[in-house]
């Protein structure tokens, strides 16, 4: 009898460990199971050219936590590469933060919503600091390595100059390059969903 009550407390015990383990790996979020890449867009090549999947950028944020670009799939995604001694980039700046707010969180046939993940070519720590607060740049992946233009993502995404950009879908494939301006404006404009 004593080992018939033994065996039923240890199924018990089971059932409810696996209950509680649920389906999801230990350590993982709803949000980073939320994606799922489809197989056509994983046998993409990686690339800097329209049609190719970005290459990955993972790089400290102003706090010094580690940013990756893949954890914003799901978002259209604005890949800005600037620097704080570049006067092209600051006058671009203003319209930037228009921009975002503007379409932030906008549904679009490509992504829904919208993010800036500006990456800084600066090597003065405290000149970058300065400029994402004079010209109010709020949304939260300001990265940098303060390595100038010898950063990892300046060299695998072959900047010659800057301001330059690149506009990613959801699934992190460059849709459009060096948008400015206007053009920037038209291309959101023309990717917003349908109500």
């Amino acid at each position: 009898m004593k080992m018939k009550h033994f065996s039923i407390a240890l199924i018990s015990l089971t059932i409810i460990f696996l209950a509680s383990c649920g389906n999801k790996p230990s350590g993982t979020t709803a949000e980073e199971t939320a994606y799922t890449m489809p197989p056509e867009i994983e046998a993409l090549r990686v690339g800097t050219t329209l049609g190719l999947r970005a290459p990955e950028i993972e790089m400290p944020n102003l706090e010094g936590e580690t940013m990756q670009l893949s954890s914003l799939r799901g978002k259209l995604v604005l890949i800005d590469f600037w620097a704080s001694w570049c006067n092209p980039c600051r006058l671009e700046n203003p319209h930037l933060v228009k921009v975002y707010d503007e379409f932030n969180d906008a549904s679009f046939t490509k992504g829904e919503g919208f993010e800036i993940f500006s990456v800084s070519l600066d090597r003065n720590e405290e000149a970058w600091r300065k400029a994402v607060m004079q010209d109010r740049l709020d949304w939260p992946y300001q990265l940098g390595t303060m390595e100038g233009a010898r950063t990892q993502a300046a060299q695998d995404y072959g900047i010659q100059m800057i301001p330059s950009n690149f506009l990613l879908d959801q699934h992190g494939v460059i849709i459009a390059t060096n948008l400015r301006g206007d053009a920037l404006n038209e291309k959101l404009n023309s990717l917003i969903a349908a109500e």
